[in-house]
């Protein structure tokens, strides 16, 4: 594992993503599991399962589904850090990845497979996810067929359990588990592009559109407006 492309991708001067030092041997059981929300060309999910001292990566474009009879399909990218595992902000319009970054969910996995290197070889991952929002079995599979030639499409599959459900947890929940906010709320703060990361972002209200409902709800009511307020004050 080699994080030798992502650091030739990014400029670090100007992006705050972290700088990608290799982390140092984990001596512990726990491998930590990571879902950024990311909106750069396009509205992506960022899975990321740390091995080997890096973050395995896999770009979803629909996002997880937590229904066991959908294929989500899953492009691998570049290994990341695993500091990048609490990366929340924005990344510079025209730097790599340019756009808004939320931690959706995070937490810890477990390898089902008993040897996790020759899974990967083989295209067959299996493992159980202890997240905030999703947890239960799971798995990687490497597809034949559309970007199969480069060996860096795959599907992510949810296993069937008592975790299973036809809910689409990107709907039910929007929000990042760092920050609580909603991904057009965290380009807002960090003077990103408020209207692209608003695409496909439940629930986001632009503060206009929130006055501008504000206003129709005190006309309704009967209530003065800010105008006839100074009208009558004069």
């Amino acid at each position: 594992m080699t994080l030798k492309e992502y650091t030739k991708k990014r400029n670090f001067g100007v992006s705050p993503e972290p700088s990608g030092k290799t982390a140092s041997a984990n001596k512990h059981d726990a491998l930590s599991y990571v879902i950024q929300k990311h909106r750069a060309t396009a509205l992506h999910y960022d899975f990321r399962l740390e091995w080997n001292r890096v973050l395995l990566s896999w770009a979803v474009p629909k996002g997880p589904s937590l229904d066991s009879s959908v294929k989500r399909l899953a492009m691998q990218v570049e290994d990341h850090p695993v500091d990048y595992a609490s990366f929340e902000g924005v990344i510079p319009e025209g730097e790599y990845g340019g756009g808004a970054v939320m931690v959706w969910d995070e937490g810890t996995w477990t390898p089902e497979s008993p040897d996790v290197n020759a899974a990967l070889a083989k295209g067959d991952l299996k493992f159980t996810l202890h997240g905030k929002k999703l947890k239960g079995s799971w798995v990687l599979v490497r597809t034949h067929g559309w970007g199969s030639s480069s060996g860096k499409s795959w599907l992510l599959i949810k296993h069937r359990d008592q975790y299973t459900s036809t809910k689409d947890v990107t709907i039910e929940k929007p929000r990042s588990i760092l920050s609580n906010k909603l991904l057009a709320e965290i380009a807002r703060d960090g003077g990103g592009d408020v209207e692209k990361a608003a695409t496909g972002d439940p629930g986001y209200k632009p503060r206009k559109a929130v006055a501008a409902k504000k206003a129709v709800a005190a006309k309704k009511t009967g209530a003065p407006s800010k105008r006839a307020k100074r009208k009558a004050a004069e």
